[in-house]
């Protein structure tokens, strides 16, 4: 259950998620481009198109999604060093689950043998990083889809269906949603849901920070994260909108 007398420290309710704002093109070159932000955290997201796709793709007639993923140098109180050829496992990580996220919902029959190449600098990071740029670059690809099928250069469009996500924690046994920096630092149980329209999980990734949580934590953090997601997806669809 939700305890509704639970303090946060921005003065939310357990359930209610952080200002979700999107601005449209930040980046002129690329097909699509939008800076999203959830409270304080801030992710340019961009797509670009190449023709073509991976070798081990080629010749099967589908096209492939690809997803970076990048802090940026001033994004956190303490410079982050840019990443060059050798990844963190952190970036890594996030990047794959991007790419997966937006490649669940994508018909590669329809792109052809295009690639699509999804970035995400992360310019102000006050925890969700990760869910911020699955939620915003969903958007980005919408609309790059959009302009494509406009443009003549695709005959439908690729996207099957909405894909956000959003961050829930407890803390004290009390189920939090999309959690800031102070909250994320220091759950017991951190948990990341990734859905698609109609609530249907593609992701979840949950730890034990300190305490061992138990299947009916669970299932109120999974509701928490369903109901929060159904409103990025409103959000998601407003956006396209302006």
């Amino acid at each position: 259950m939700v305890n509704s007398i639970n303090p946060r420290s921005d003065g939310r309710l357990p359930n209610e998620l952080r200002t979700f704002q999107v601005e449209w093109d930040p980046m002129g070159f690329s097909l699509s481009s939008l800076t999203v932000r959830t409270g304080s955290t801030a992710v340019i997201c961009s797509v670009c198109i190449e023709e073509g796709v991976p070798r081990w793709r080629a010749g099967h007639g589908k096209g492939w999604l690809s997803a970076e993923y990048r802090l940026l140098p001033g994004s956190t109180p303490q410079r982050q060093q840019r990443e060059f050829l050798k990844l963190s496992g952190r970036t890594q990580e996030i990047q794959r689950l991007i790419g997966r996220s937006l490649r669940s919902m994508m018909d590669m029959d329809l792109l052809g043998e295009r690639t699509l190449l999804v970035d995400c600098d992360v310019i102000q990071a006050d925890a969700g990083t990760r869910t911020a740029a699955i939620t915003g670059s969903w958007i980005a690809l919408k609309r790059a889809c959009n302009l494509l099928v406009d443009k003549g250069c695709l005959t439908q469009d690729p996207l099957k269906g909405q894909v956000a996500a959003v961050s829930v924690g407890l803390i004290e046994g009390c189920p939090l949603l999309d959690l800031n920096y102070n909250e994320d630092s220091r759950v017991d149980v951190d948990l990341n849901v990734v859905m698609s329209t109609a609530g249907r999980i593609l992701e979840v990734q949950g730890t034990s920070e300190k305490a061992p949580f138990n299947r009916k934590q669970l299932n109120e953090m999974l509701d928490m994260a369903e109901e929060g997601i159904g409103r990025l997806h409103d959000g998601q669809l407003e956006a396209l909108i302006d």
